[in-house]
């Protein structure tokens, strides 16, 4: 469902490469973890996935259709929870959720469907007519996750979703990433837990300095290191004991 050909992206200013060269290909029914040290290029990677950046080499296709000819049919595929939570404060919950389902073009059913649903799930129904700007930062996240998935896109790109939840509203969100994948459709999501990507993940990709630099199931990455940890072979591999992010 999601290929990467060759994306290169360079910052203009410095001229470093923020992503070199990567190519990455992930199916329908993985839950695919994105991982790295700070600065390796996780964002830029999942910018240039959604259609935020443009690359300035390669492809990105997602569900058979390039980003860079026909961007809106492949972002209509997507359902994307950025780094940050981001809101119109002024709005209410239920006027956010109602203002993404339009921009999806949802109809009624649908979407009364799908908000009832996940309110319900993240037990946001007392809070959902009330301004945003009253909402602390778990009660964004949780909102921000339920207008990205509001038009039920077969392909989630999470980028740090777990951050701000809850221990319950963390665990429900990872349960609905794992039935999503097992309805045959795909999440990919980046994260510093690396605990929560050991035990929810059916393949992993390590990045540094803007290169895949290993991927794989767990066992695939142990390379014959029988019962390392995905901490261990992430110190091992990114050769640094640097911060994980």
């Amino acid at each position: 469902m999601i290929d990467l050909q060759s994306i290169t992206k360079t910052y203009a200013k410095s001229g470093a490469k923020a992503v070199d060269d990567l190519t990455l290909h992930v199916d329908g029914g993985e839950l695919f973890g994105f991982i790295g040290p700070n600065g390796a290029g996780k964002t830029t990677t999942i910018k240039l996935m959604t259609g935020i950046l443009a690359p300035d080499q390669g492809t990105v296709t997602m569900a058979g259709h390039r980003m860079d000819e026909d961007r809106l049919a492949a972002q209509r595929l997507i359902g994307f929870v950025p780094d940050g939570n981001d809101l119109y404060d002024r709005l209410s919950g239920m006027e956010y959720l109602n203002f993404m389902a339009d921009i999806y073009q949802v109809d009624a059913q649908h979407r009364k469907q799908h908000i009832e649903k996940y309110l319900d799930i993240f037990s946001l129904e007392d809070a959902v007519n009330n301004q945003i700007r009253s909402y602390s930062k778990g009660m964004k996240q949780k909102l921000v996750v339920i207008g990205a998935l509001i038009h039920n896109p077969p392909i989630w790109i999470l980028d740090e979703p777990l951050g701000g939840l809850d221990p319950r509203a963390a665990h429900l969100l990872k349960e609905e990433m794992i039935r999503h994948c097992n309805a045959g459709n795909t999440v990919f999501f980046s994260t510093h837990v690396l605990e929560v990507a050991e035990k929810l993940c059916t393949r992993i990709g390590l990045i540094v300095h803007g290169s895949l630099k290993a991927q794989g199931t767990l066992d695939e990455l142990r390379s014959g290191e029988v019962g390392a940890s995905l901490e261990e072979l992430f110190l091992e591999l990114t050769d640094d004991g640097g911060e994980i992010a």
